[in-house]
C-alpha cells in the first residue's frame, strides 16, 4: 500500500509542483477579473464545463479512452468533491468570511489531507507532515494577519472548513480508488463538477450571461485553458508520484505567488509583514514536504528466475 519511493520527488515532479503553485496563484488574480464581469457559481461552473468540452474534443482526437465503469466511480467522486463541493463551499463562505481567515482555514488543508491520507489508510502519520503543516499556518496567519479582532460568522466558517475537507479528500480519492488516463479522467470529473455548480447556481439565483468586456473574456479563457486544464494536468501528474500529505502544500504556497502577482499588476503594497510570512511558510514547506524525503534501502530481494525478471522488466 505504501510506496516509501514516491517519498523522493525527482526534477520532474519538483518541476510539475512548482508549474501548480504558480498557476494556482495566477488563477487567483484571474478569478477576481472573471468575478467582475460573471457570477461567482456561474463563473466556476462555465469554467469547468468549457475546459471539459476542450478536453473531449482533446481525447476524440488523440483516441484516448473514457474512463472504464470500473474508474467511473473515483472520476465521479473527484469531480464532485474537487470541482463541484470545494468550489461552492468556498463560494458560499467568502460572502461573509473575511478573506484573512478563509486563507488560514485553506492553509489548513496539508494537516487535513495527512490525516484523511493515515484515517483511510493510503500513507502513513509523519511527525514532520505535522510539524511543517502547523508552520506553515503559523506563516499565513502573519502573511495575511492574524484574525483575532475580527468578527468570524460561524457559518461561514463551517463553509470554508468544507471547502477545505472537499478539497483534501479529493485527493485521497484518487489515491483510494481506481483512474483511467489523466485528461479523460478531468474531462469527466470537470464536466460533473461543472454541472454541479451550474445547477447550484440556477437555484440560488444567479444571472447568467455572456462576459461583456474583453477583460472578463481573457480570464475566463486563461481559467479555462491553463488554469483548469493545465493545472489540474499537473496534479494529477504529481499525485500519481507523489503523497497526497506533500502534494496539498499547493494550498499553503498559492497565497504568496497571489500577493507577489497582485503588487506587479494590481499595484498592491508589499509589507514586511508579508515577506515574513512567505518566508514561514516555505520553511513549513521543506519541513513537511521536503525534508526527510529519503527512501529507505531496499530489502534484499530474493534470486528469481531470469523469465520472471523478464516479464516484470517488459511490464
Amino acid at each position: 500500500m505504501f510506496r516509501e519511493s514516491a517519498y523522493r520527488p525527482d526534477s520532474k515532479i519538483l518541476a510539475a509542483f512548482t508549474a501548480m503553485v504558480f498557476i494556482g496563484g495566477t488563477n487567483f488574480v484571474a478569478v477576481r477579473l472573471s468575478d467582475r464581469g460573471l457570477a461567482p457559481l456561474y463563473g466556476a461552473g462555465l469554467r469547468f464545463v468549457g475546459a471539459a468540452v476542450l478536453l473531449c474534443i482533446f481525447l476524440v482526437v488523440r483516441h484516448i479512452a473514457p474512463p472504464t465503469r470500473e474508474q467511473l466511480k473515483g472520476t465521479l467522486l473527484y469531480g464532485a468533491l474537487g470541482f463541484g463541493a470545494s468550489y461552492a463551499f468556498a463560494y458560499l463562505a467568502l460572502v461573509s468570511l473575511p478573506s484573512g481567515v478563509a486563507a488560514v482555514v485553506m492553509g489548513s488543508v496539508p494537516l487535513i489531507t495527512m490525516l484523511l491520507a493515515v484515517a483511510h489508510g493510503v500513507e502513513r502519520f509523519r511527525l514532520r507532515g505535522l510539524v511543517g503543516g502547523t508552520i506553515a499556518i503559523a506563516g499565513i496567519l502573519i502573511l495575511v494577519g492574524a484574525p483575532s479582532k475580527a468578527q468570524i460568522p460561524v457559518g461561514g466558517l463551517l463553509f470554508m472548513l468544507g471547502a477545505a475537507f472537499s478539497a483534501s479528500e479529493s485527493s485521497i480519492v484518487l489515491k483510494k480508488y481506481p483512474t483511467g488516463h489523466p485528461m479523460a479522467t478531468n474531462a469527466v470529473a470537470m464536466a460533473f463538477g461543472g454541472v454541479l455548480l451550474l445547477g447550484l447556481s440556477a437555484v440560488s439565483g444567479e444571472r447568467w450571461s455572456l462576459p461583456a468586456t474583453s477583460t472578463t473574456w481573457v480570464s475566463l479563457m486563461y481559467l479555462v485553458v491553463l488554469g483548469s486544464i493545465g493545472l489540474f494536468a499537473l496534479f494529477l501528474f504529481t499525485l500519481k508520484r507523489w503523497t497526497a500529505s506533500r502534494v496539498s502544500y499547493t494550498f499553503v504556497l498559492t497565497p504568496i505567488v497571489a500577493s507577489i502577482l497582485g503588487a506587479a499588476l494590481a499595484g498592491e503594497a508589499q509589507t514586511a509583514a508579508m515577506l515574513a510570512g512567505g518566508v514561514t511558510i516555505l520553511f513549513g514547506v521543506y519541513v513537511g514536504a521536503l525534508s526527510g524525503s529519503r527512501a529507505p534501502r531496499p530489502r534484499s530481494a530474493p534470486t528469481r528466475k531470469p523469465e520472471a525478471v523478464w516479464v516484470e522488466a517488459t511490464k
